[in-house]
């Protein structure tokens, strides 16, 4: 395994030396945005569709928007941070058709470019840049000293520069603090999409989901039940941050530990034929073709999914419980 770069070990010129245009203002856009200005990198372009709701924001912060035509045609880079189903449409109609040859090309994950949502032309260096967490923890982790792990990878060199910008860009948005890693659009995408939806996102939550409906059948209250399957939740994570998985069984009571280790073998092998079919699913690229035609038609599979799942009875079991946790916290003490 190569070993990690630090702040010390990057040179932000081959940035600092480039005017670079970012597209998108969400989480990602304005993290990198501001976190780059801190760190030296002030030649910068927030490219914005005609009618985004991001504007007042990126006026607000001191950056001038400008229009995607624009920031395509001033700029030397392009960082596409607007969502990745949305990538196509802004390639084939605002940054192809305005950008100057030899303009650089970066994404901050490797799905476009490995689903060839995007073919960009052989004049154009083709980077992955990606830090490893939430687009708001970039900028959050930033501010407190610290930074995220982050992953670059390079898919075309047509500069000679191209390993050089993603490790300047990764350094300026702060990942150099914690550690930058060589990888590939293929490994970051497949990565990426398996961890989320069978493991941090689609496998907890539906493990949660199982376990609250187990035990509300099993005559146990909805309240205590979401306290057990969804609430702690967050200490069970927050120590496996700190510590690791096995550290985090060393921090947690022995009959808790006792029976987890029991239930795990069964539970690995119940779900491995699902993570084996998503795997499948998502190198073939499958997976990439639904999400894209799901976009195109307006995500209307991915509301009526998050409609459903907005309906489930632990949702109120957990409302419940927020609202009694904020009264019993009351007001900020007062100096009598």
């Amino acid at each position: 395994m190569s070993a990690p770069l630090y702040e010390a070990d990057i040179d932000l010129g081959p940035l600092k030396r480039r005017r670079i245009a970012l597209i998108g203002y969400g989480n990602h856009g304005r993290s990198h945005a501001l976190n780059m200005r801190d760190m030296g990198v002030t030649d910068i372009a927030i490219g914005l569709r005609e009618d985004s709701p991001s504007k007042a924001k990126v006026e607000a912060d001191g950056f001038v928007p400008v229009s995607l035509a624009e920031a395509a045609a001033g700029a030397d880079i392009v960082a596409l941070l607007a969502a990745d189903e949305a990538h196509r449409a802004i390639w084939d109609d605002h940054i192809a058709p305005n950008r100057p040859p030899g303009q650089a090309l970066i994404f901050s994950h490797g799905f476009s470019i490995d689903y060839k949502l995007i073919e960009p032309p052989a004049d154009c260096d083709v980077i992955l840049a990606a830090a490893k967490g939430p687009g708001g923890a970039v900028r959050s982790s930033f501010e407190k000293g610290g930074g995220l792990v982050g992953f670059w990878g390079v898919h075309q060199d047509a500069s000679g520069e191209a390993e050089a910008i993603a490790q300047a860009y990764l350094a300026a948005i702060g990942c150099g603090r914690a550690g930058v890693y060589p990888t590939t659009f293929k490994e970051e995408a497949l990565a990426d999409i398996l961890g989320e939806q069978a493991v941090l996102v689609g496998g907890m939550c539906a493990l949660a989901r199982e376990g609250f409906e187990q035990l509300v059948a099993a005559g146990i209250s909805e309240r205590m039940a979401y306290i057990d399957t969804v609430h702690e939740l967050k200490y069970i994570a927050d120590l496996i941050h700190e510590r690791g998985i096995h550290g985090m069984y060393a921090a947690i009571s022995d009959t808790a530990e006792f029976g987890a280790h029991e239930v795990e073998g069964p539970i690995r092998e119940a779900v491995r034929p699902v993570f084996e079919a998503i795997v499948k699913d998502v190198t073939a690229g499958d997976f990439a073709r639904r999400w894209v035609a799901d976009f195109d038609c307006d995500r209307a599979g991915l509301y009526a999914q998050r409609a459903k799942a907005k309906d489930h009875p632990l949702e109120a079991a957990g409302e419940d419980i927020r609202k009694a946790s904020a009264r019993r916290a009351g007001p900020p003490d007062t100096p009598s």
